[in-house]
């Protein structure tokens, strides 16, 4: 199975699908599909072969919400660092809307910081001082990669100007699906495994449950269903601008229409 992401919208739900796969011995992937976009890659190996020394920090903006294109940067993190485990998370959201994703209710704004085993920190920026995009800056010890999805460039301590390394350009969904057909053949593993899908899921997870707890949530979150939502339910977010709107209604036929 490909799965959209995010894998779920709780921790429950996550669970529940890796329960029903292990029971049924079928294999289930997350399109977290950059992954599988060259440039992505060529960052993992460039921090794995020590390229920029040991990687301190990474610093993300992303938009739409935290269970939606954030999900990506979430995984992004992971992926270029080798999927280390987070540790601890702290971080908060802002909701005056009332803001909803495909049905799912999300945030206005938010914010997370995230430490993770090597010790680096990752840190996104929701809606905050954009813009927006599908990548980020990791720091190091040595030098830095300014990444995207077009391209990976570095400045390290053993050049004077930045070295531009472009995508390959082939298609990260079809790449996905190929390494989907050869894991069920048992030639390899996949890379999108939902173990991983689950991992980016608890990031957001432990982000919310920061909110509602106001404190630094240490891993793994124990709260199982969605921290958001509990606040809306309890009234911890109270919508100051009324008027429900789902920012993916567009895709829908006549939805974007206007009036005039």
């Amino acid at each position: 199975i490909l799965c959209e992401k995010p894998m779920a919208t709780d921790l429950n739900e996550c669970d529940e699908m890796l329960i029903a796969a292990k029971r049924h011995d079928v294999k289930v992937a997350i399109a977290h599909q950059r992954r599988f976009n060259s440039a992505w890659t060529d960052a993992r190996t460039l921090i794995a072969e020590g390229s920029i020394g040991q990687p301190t920090q990474i610093v993300c903006r992303g938009g739409q919400g935290l269970l939606n294109d954030c999900s990506h940067l979430f995984d992004m993190m992971r992926y270029v660092l080798s999927d280390p485990q987070a540790e601890w998370v702290i971080g908060n959201v802002e909701r005056k809307t009332e803001r909803y994703e495909r049905e799912t209710p999300i945030e206005d704004r938010s914010a997370g910081i995230i430490g993770f085993e090597n010790g680096c920190i990752g840190m996104l920026l929701q809606e905050i001082a954009g813009p927006n995009y599908q990548g980020g800056i990791i720091y190091g010890s040595d030098g830095i990669i300014d990444l995207t999805e077009g391209r990976a460039r570095l400045l390290n301590n053993k050049s004077t100007d930045w070295e531009e390394r472009p995508s390959d350009g082939k298609n990260q969904q079809v790449a996905q699906a190929s390494e989907l057909v050869e894991w069920i053949e048992g030639k390899t593993e996949h890379r999108g495994d939902a173990k991983n899908g689950r991992a980016a899921v608890e990031i957001i997870m432990a982000i919310y449950e920061s909110a509602r707890m106001h404190e630094v949530v240490q891993m793994p979150v124990r709260t199982l269903c969605s921290p958001l939502e509990l606040m809306i339910d309890n009234g911890d977010l109270p919508v100051e601008r009324p008027g429900r709107y789902d920012i993916r209604a567009f895709l829908l036929r006549g939805e974007s229409m206007r009036p005039e």
